[in-house]
């Protein structure tokens, strides 16, 4: 790939059939700072099939600017909570901005919260601390908890156990395995499929199979964008518009109709965030 390629977007693609919901990106990061820049990128979503996106926040300024965009476009829906990499952030002062801006009925998720091990920017007794105060947020709210995991599948799942879940928990950018997939399900938590589930690579085995098995009713589809550009696009800037094409391919690999797909993840979206029920901005 030109170093040319590597800064254009991946093509359009033809829309979808049926409308779907990107589940999971990050607007501000994509580019947009104002309410044109974010009708311009939903605009093009929408050409696409992506008829609504969930922009979600890692940090405090992230989270005040979700929020207030998710009122700019009746399209766009809003999660808010501290990163796990920002976990050493979470003061009394950001708790108590998190919480009310959680209140506010265009933020639809308390997210992404979890564990990271990967990185090592927060250490893990202040992830553990931080998660546990975003589970008991998103029961306070109400709203779901959307969780990010990377290498800490065994204590998401402990931390989650000995708090209580809420009543709804996305994995966001689901990453684990068949294995991991079904101890998730078996829990009634609904995980959520980015570009990963397309990547041809042998660490992907596990997850395109663990995306083969999990209940329609427990799935979501989304972009991380600007991060996780769908296959064969990798590298590139990704956007909401491409959930059409990770769609596409988690059709192919389930054996689905791809109309059907859509519909199923879109009506997994609208019950879980409850975009339905929300005002317009």
């Amino acid at each position: 790939m030109s170093k040319k390629d590597k800064k254009e977007r991946p093509p359009m693609p033809e829309a979808l059939p049926a409308p779907a919901v990107d589940a999971h990106t990050h607007l501000d990061a994509c580019g947009a700072k104002t309410a044109e820049d974010v009708r311009t990128l939903v605009d093009r979503a929408e050409a696409a099939g992506i008829t609504r996106v969930i922009t979600v926040a890692d940090d405090l300024e992230a989270a005040r600017w979700a929020a207030e965009a998710a009122t700019w476009d009746d399209r766009v829906f809003a999660a808010v909570a501290l990163h796990p990499t920002r976990a050493e952030d979470l003061t009394d002062a950001a708790r108590e901005v998190l919480a009310e801006l959680a209140e506010q009925p265009r933020v639809v998720a308390i997210g992404e919260t979890g564990l990271d091990y990967y990185w090592d920017f927060s250490s893990p007794d202040s992830q553990h601390e931080a998660f546990r105060w975003h589970i008991d947020l998103a029961k306070r709210t109400g709203k779901p908890l959307m969780i990010h995991d990377r290498e800490a599948h065994e204590d998401i799942l402990r931390i989650l156990t000995e708090e209580g879940s809420p009543e709804a928990v996305v994995f966001h950018c689901f990453s684990g395995d068949a294995e991991f997939a079904r101890a998730c399900v078996d829990r009634g938590y609904v995980l959520s499929f980015a570009g990963t589930a397309t990547f041809r690579n042998a660490n992907a085995a596990g997850l395109r199979e663990a995306a083969r098995l999990v209940p329609v009713e427990q799935m979501l589809v989304e972009t991380d964008a600007p991060f996780l550009t769908p296959h064969p696009f990798r590298g590139r800037p990704n956007e909401p518009y491409c959930v059409n094409y990770t769609l596409r391919e988690l059709a192919e690999l389930r054996g689905a109709d791809l109309a059907e797909l859509a519909v199923a993840t879109t009506a997994t979206a609208e019950r879980i965030f409850r975009l339905d029920q929300v005002g317009r901005g």
